[in-house]
Order: C-alpha cells, then structure tokens, then sequence
C-alpha cells in the first residue's frame, strides 16, 4: 500500500472513530432526556416505585429554598406528603441545557391554586439521577 492510501484509510479510521463518538454522545444525551421526562411523568402521580428506580442509591437531592438535601430514603418516604400536595397539579417543563452527564431543566408546578417556576438540575450516570437541585425562579409560571 503506498503512502497515499495509507493516508486515506488512517483519515477514515479517524472519521470513523470520531462519528462513532459522536453517535454514543447522543445516544447518552437522548437517555438523559429520556430519563428526565420520566422523573417529570412521576412526580404529578406521586409514583413512589418509578421515582426510586429513577434513583441512584447514593443521591442527594437538594431542595435550595427549604435549605433540604435529601438522601434517596428520605426523598422516598416524604412521597405520601408530596401526593397530597400535587393532587390536581400539573407539571410541565422543558430541557434548557444538557452536558457532560447534567441536565438543566425549567418547570412550571401548576397547583390548583397558585404555580411556581422552578430550575431543577439533574446529574446523571448510569441512566440514574445521582444528584437533583431545585430552587425557585420565579412565583408564577407567566412566559413559560
């Protein structure tokens, strides 16, 4: 094989390797995404056995109003308080960003009688949340 060719295939093995990256990349980030409108599929129905299998064991999960960060069997056992209070709620959201295995996502907590805009950030690894903050941004969902 003369110079030449072996210039073309090193260029191709190249293209390929970093194409293939590329693909697993958003592979990872579409599990993510996926992960992340499960989490938002449980939470209005307080669905206690999804929410932990969503759950790294080791996750801490922190709550930046209330000054809370919750290991996954506290955030566990405080779901029958938490479907009392999302009765008749609704929550919508959408992914503002996601890179390097975190998720930054907006969402509107629609209550029966007052929303809430909140920034929640999820670390994911494994297709599990390993770590989840929240803070408010704003007391109401007016331009979601």
């Amino acid at each position: 094989m003369n110079a030449a060719a072996r210039k073309l295939v090193n260029i191709r093995s190249v293209a390929f390797a970093a194409a293939a990256m590329l693909l697993a990349l958003i592979a990872a980030r579409a599990d993510d995404r996926a992960l992340i409108s499960r989490w938002y599929s449980a939470l209005p129905v307080a669905d206690r056995t999804e929410l932990s299998d969503l759950l790294a064991d080791d996750v801490r999960i922190k709550l930046d109003d209330l000054g809370i960060v919750q290991s996954k069997q506290e955030f566990i056992a405080s779901i029958d308080e938490w479907k009392g209070a999302v009765a008749g709620a609704a929550i919508r959201h959408r992914i503002e960003k996601s890179e390097g295995g975190v998720t930054t996502v907006v969402a509107c907590y629609d209550f029966p009688n007052n929303d809430m805009l909140m920034q929640e950030t999820f670390a994911v690894t494994d297709n599990r949340i390993t770590a989840s903050s929240q803070a408010a941004i704003a007391e109401n969902c007016d331009g979601f």
